[in-house]
């Protein structure tokens, strides 16, 4: 849990341009993950060879301990010992630190968030994965797989890790009855005016957009994340409206916990880890999906297409998702895990509940971060769609 605050607090941090990489705009039947471009051509692995012996992990904090953090928090030792790969971990604090590392070419594996992910692919850093090779993929939840941000045109260029919400929270001394939907954080009339606080990132725009997806319907959203020159105004002016309800920006969770527990907050956005934290210390808070559903994130395991590990590679992908290590990860990183047979490796048992790891309802109710690119990526070719540079210039303009 001490790591979430760096794992996400810069995720966002620059613009994704896939247009150079080739476009497939004439495809008007493009498939759910196609996503308006061709990447790169690159071959999945054919086989399995002889270890190389090393293996060198690009990780967020949390995902790939081997002791030096925590002598009890380690899952990097076993592996090593299972396969003879020796773990070289490097950790990364932001996405776009993340994707500069891998094109240095230095790196087998990455855990990638829904924004780097599709930079990696578009630029030929990331190759696609062979899944077969993964005997645990079997096992991971069907609701994460071939998706758009770990998948192009069909083919999976990863393998799913964690997710989870972004949740709306309350506290529920202050905030009745218990809100059903995101209008206490959007409502000019919101009876919580000063005492909103919202996510501070560019990518808050699709809560917005999500919002007006729900309640202003005649703008035809279909995709959070694939907004053209009129959605993505409306989105932005909403945001401008929402500007004096909020009283603080967050990108730092142990920040929100303390505003939410010292009641300068009352409603906001929120991670469950958060919620977790903040009830645990004793204030009366709650946090739910609303109505409209919800942003989130579910992160990816990927194998660089220079990796001269790429054994090494596999094995790892196989191992941090087998049931137990996988539990180990979640349990210490604060998320729901991938593989539906990690609930019983839990310390916690009421981890998964907690999460919903299992509930594929409440996973559908869930719009998970995808980078923004020029190409819609609902699937439209006859509009063009607002870049993520135009979203974080937005967002500069909504924080005023």
């Amino acid at each position: 849990m001490k790591n979430r605050k760096t794992r996400l607090a810069g995720i966002f941090g620059a613009s994704l341009l896939l247009a150079a990489c080739g476009t497939s705009g004439s495809n008007s039947s493009a498939p759910p993950g196609a996503q308006g471009f061709t990447p790169p051509k690159l071959e999945a692995l054919k086989a399995l060879g002889q270890p190389e012996g090393q293996l060198n992990v690009l990780a967020w904090p949390g995902y790939a301990e081997n002791g030096s953090n925590d002598p009890k928090v380690n899952w990097v030792t076993p592996f090593e010992q299972q396969t003879g790969c020796k773990v070289n971990v490097k950790p990364f604090g932001t996405s776009d630190e993340a994707v500069t590392l891998m094109k240095t070419g230095q790196y087998d594996v990455v855990s990638a968030s829904g924004d780097a992910s599709l930079r990696l692919v578009a630029s030929g850093d990331a190759e696609p994965v062979n899944t077969d090779l993964v005997r645990n993929y079997n096992d991971v939840q069907p609701f994460l797989k071939n998706k758009p941000w770990n998948s192009v045109g069909g083919v999976s260029y990863g393998i799913p890790h964690g997710w989870g919400a972004n949740l709306l929270t309350w506290r529920t001394d202050k905030v009745t009855p218990a809100p059903g939907s995101w209008s206490v954080m959007f409502d000019a009339n919101s009876p919580y005016k000063g005492k909103v606080i919202a996510y501070d990132s560019p990518i808050y725009i699709a809560d917005a957009a999500l919002y007006l997806q729900a309640h202003q319907p005649d703008l035809g959203i279909k995709n959070p994340y694939a907004l053209d020159d009129k959605q993505f105004t409306a989105a932005v002016n909403l945001l401008k409206q929402q500007r004096p309800l909020v009283s603080e920006y967050w990108s730092d969770y142990l920040k929100e916990s303390q505003a939410l527990k010292n009641g300068d907050a009352l409603v906001g956005t929120a991670w469950q880890v958060t919620v977790n934290l903040t009830k645990g210390e004793g204030a009366p808070l709650e946090a739910a999906v609303p109505s409209e559903g919800a942003t989130g994130w579910s992160d990816t395991w990927m194998v660089a297409a220079k990796s001269p590990h790429k054994t090494c590679a596999y094995k790892w992908l196989d191992y941090i998702i087998s049931p137990k290590a996988n539990a180990q990860v979640a349990e210490y990183f604060g998320e729901a895990p991938a593989n539906a047979k990690a609930c019983a490796e839990m310390t916690d048992k009421t981890l998964c509940d907690t999460y919903h790891a299992n509930d594929a309802a409440y996973a559908a109710k869930i719009a998970y971060w995808t980078t923004p690119i020029p190409q819609c990526l609902d699937g439209r070719t006859d509009v063009k769609c607002k870049d993520y540079g135009e979203w974080t210039r937005a967002w500069t303009e909504i924080k005023g």
